[in-house]
């Protein structure tokens, strides 16, 4: 068992969900996370330090009203994954302050991450990174040009 694979051994449903949890309020207490999550605040608190110290946690961010509202550069990256490194290449992809979101498909590509950044450039830089995590074996990005809501 490859050391990638003993680590997401060890991540259970719980661990996940805090990690989302965390991922929308970074700032949330300790007694919200575990109101929410539906178990004690011991259990945050230390699920937080296990993961912080395994390496899975490395830091907490914070983000502008003005840097959520807009995003000049936006796109699509479809991602093809060799083997079963797809929750390694998800857990990097979350990892990436320009990943908006990511998807798992069932079609040709195993991954979509949604991206926003400042700059074409930006954008370019965060598409280079991304084809050079291991695993990705293929990949295709369209640049979202306008966005119109649905009626209804």
């Amino acid at each position: 068992m490859c050391e990638s694979d003993a680590r997401d051994a060890e991540m259970d449903d719980v661990d996940r969900a805090l990690i989302s949890a965390l991922r929308h309020n970074a700032r949330a207490s300790l007694s919200e996370l575990a109101l929410g999550m539906g178990v004690s605040r011991t259990t945050v608190r230390s699920r937080i330090e296990r993961l912080s110290r395994a390496g899975e946690i490395v830091g907490f961010t914070v983000v502008l009203r003005d840097e959520a509202a807009r995003d000049p550069v936006r796109g699509l990256m479809m991602l093809g994954i060799e083997g079963r490194g797809t929750d390694r290449i998800l857990r990097q992809l979350g990892g990436l302050t320009p990943v908006r979101a990511t998807h798992t498909t069932n079609g040709r590509w195993d991954v979509i991450a949604e991206l926003g950044t400042a700059t074409l450039e930006e954008m370019d830089e965060v598409i280079s990174h991304i084809r050079r995590f291991e695993g990705v074996v293929s990949s295709e990005t369209s640049l979202l040009l306008r966005t119109r809501k649905a009626s209804g």
